[in-house]
C-alpha cells in the first residue's frame, strides 16, 4: 500500500535531537524499543525505512517504519513508545505525527472503555496491562496529558 503520510512531517532517523543530549539519548532508546517492538510481530521480516515523528524523552515517541511485510500488511506503519502502552497504527486515518498520536488516543479510550465495563475487550487494540481498573485510571491521566499537552506542542 502507497503511504498517504505527509513525509514533511518526519525527518530521518539520523536528524533526531532531543532539546540536550540526555533527551537526545532518551529518544534512541525509544526507537530501540520501537524496532524491538516491530521485531515480535512475524508479519514484519525487516524494517527498510525510519523516520522521527515526534518526541519528548521517556514520555512517547512516534516513529513511521516503512517494514517489508510477510502477506497482506501495511508497509508503512506508526509505533508508538513511551510512557504509553506501544502501538503499532495504519498510516489511513494519520498522515502527520499528530494525527497518529490523535488515532492512539482514541485507540487507548477504547480500551479504556472496556475495561471499564462499556464496551468489549477483545475488539479494543491489545494493550500490555492487566485490565484493571487502576491500569485504565493510570492510561487515562497519560492519554489526557498527550491531548492537552503534547499534541498542542507539536501541532
Amino acid at each position: 500500500m502507497t503511504s498517504q503520510v505527509d513525509r514533511s512531517k518526519v525527518q530521518p532517523i539520523t536528524d533526531m535531537r532531543g532539546e540536550d543530549d540526555a533527551e537526545t539519548n532518551e529518544l534512541q532508546a525509544m526507537l530501540r524499543a520501537a524496532r524491538d517492538y516491530m521485531a515480535r510481530f512475524p508479519w514484519c521480516a525487516a524494517i527498510e525505512e525510519e523516520h522521527f515523528g515526534l518526541g519528548i524523552g521517556r514520555v512517547v515517541g512516534v516513529f513511521l517504519f516503512r517494514i517489508r511485510p510477510v502477506g497482506a500488511i501495511d508497509e508503512w506503519l506508526w509505533v508508538i513508545v513511551g510512557d504509553v502502552p506501544m502501538a503499532y497504527l495504519v498510516t489511513d486515518r494519520a498522515s502527520s505525527p499528530t494525527q497518529a498520536l490523535e488515532v492512539y488516543c482514541e485507540l487507548m479510550d477504547d480500551w479504556i472503555r472496556a475495561v471499564r465495563g462499556s464496551g468489549d475487550l477483545h475488539e479494543a487494540f491489545p494493550v500490555s496491562a492487566m485490565p484493571t481498573p487502576a491500569n485504565a485510571d493510570s492510561l487515562e491521566k497519560r492519554v489526557e496529558f498527550l491531548r492537552k499537552k503534547v499534541i498542542p506542542a507539536f501541532a
